[in-house]
């Protein structure tokens, strides 16, 4: 975690707490494979402020105490919510903790999700990033290149130097992608170091299955977003199934399947409640027979 900012009592720390489902490196950082997603700590749509601001801080505190030390966020998230939600909750940092941001986008006064990637854009939302969260130094910034369920073509190699940039000056840490094909990450590579990948990805949803593995070959992180479907949460008869004869529900199963799908798999569900948090968390040593594997891989085919 970056330089702190001020000096509010200390969270406790997080070196007693067995991570759940391990841990996996993001560059010279070791971070537990169940994470947390700060998305839904905003208002409906990702816009404005939450109903439950106190409900928003208990999540995150809760997440630490089950040994999460990985938040994924973006200050154009509300915009600028979640991170000063984060900060309020949170601040000042364990050591521990490593919260990943992004920069690529924002949020107009309609709600609606521009794009913004030119170099002041990015320039600017490193800073405000460090601003809401009260940081230094930002732990991993993942560039977002296309929309919300696929890559965009083109080439990244513009807004990616921007934030190497950035990072030659000792704002930024790590580099990660979102929203990428896997030639975009070639490009945005021979440029720096990327540490992970942020792309659409479920048992129903498995465009990126080459990606995965060429990722796990180089030790480089995949992180998931929409695990559990997004705005149009997973179904499939198969998935139903195999979580009743586990007696358990088909969102641990959707979990557990990414976490065997490949070591270097990193997830980040959201959630505005602590009782879903927890089961997420659970889901993690859901375990799942081989056969009730080959019936979920089925999904995708």
């Amino acid at each position: 975690m970056g330089a702190r900012t001020d000096d509010l009592e200390r969270t406790p720390s997080l070196t007693s707490i067995t991570p759940p489902a391990g841990t996996f490196p993001l560059g010279d950082l070791t971070v537990t494979r169940m994470g947390y997603g700060a998305m839904q700590l905003a208002g409906p749509h990702v816009f404005g402020p939450p109903a439950d601001r106190d409900a928003a801080v208990a999540v995150l505190r809760e997440a630490l105490r089950l040994g999460i030390n990985h938040i994924d966020t973006a200050d154009f998230y509300g915009p600028h919510v979640t991170n000063e939600i984060i900060r309020e909750a949170l601040h000042p940092y364990p050591d521990e903790l490593h919260i990943v941001t992004k920069v690529g986008a924002l949020r107009d006064a309609e709600g609606n999700w521009p794009r913004a990637l030119a170099p002041g854009q990015l320039r600017q939302a490193v800073h405000d990033n460090l601003k809401h969260l009260g940081l230094d130094v930002l732990d991993v910034v993942n560039l977002r290149v296309g929309g919300f369920d696929s890559p965009e073509p083109g080439s990244l190699a513009e807004p990616f130097t921007v934030l190497a940039e950035l990072q030659q000056e000792g704002l930024i840490r790590h580099l990660g992608l979102s929203t990428v094909s896997a030639e975009q990450v070639a490009e945005a590579q021979s440029i720096a170091p990327v540490v992970c990948v942020q792309n659409h990805y479920n048992v129903a949803h498995r465009v990126d299955d080459p990606l995965i593995d060429s990722l796990a070959e180089q030790g480089i992180a995949y992180v998931p977003y929409f695990p559990l479907g997004g705005f149009s949460p997973l179904q499939a008869r198969e998935l139903d199934a195999v979580a009743a004869r586990l007696g358990t529900t088909p969102m641990a199963v959707a979990l557990a399947w990414l976490l065997r799908r490949s070591p270097n798999i990193l997830l980040i569900p959201g959630t505005s409640s602590v009782t879903h948090l927890r089961d997420n968390v659970a889901a993690a040593g859901q375990s799942i027979p081989d056969a009730e594997l080959a019936e979920l891989d089925r999904i995708g085919a």
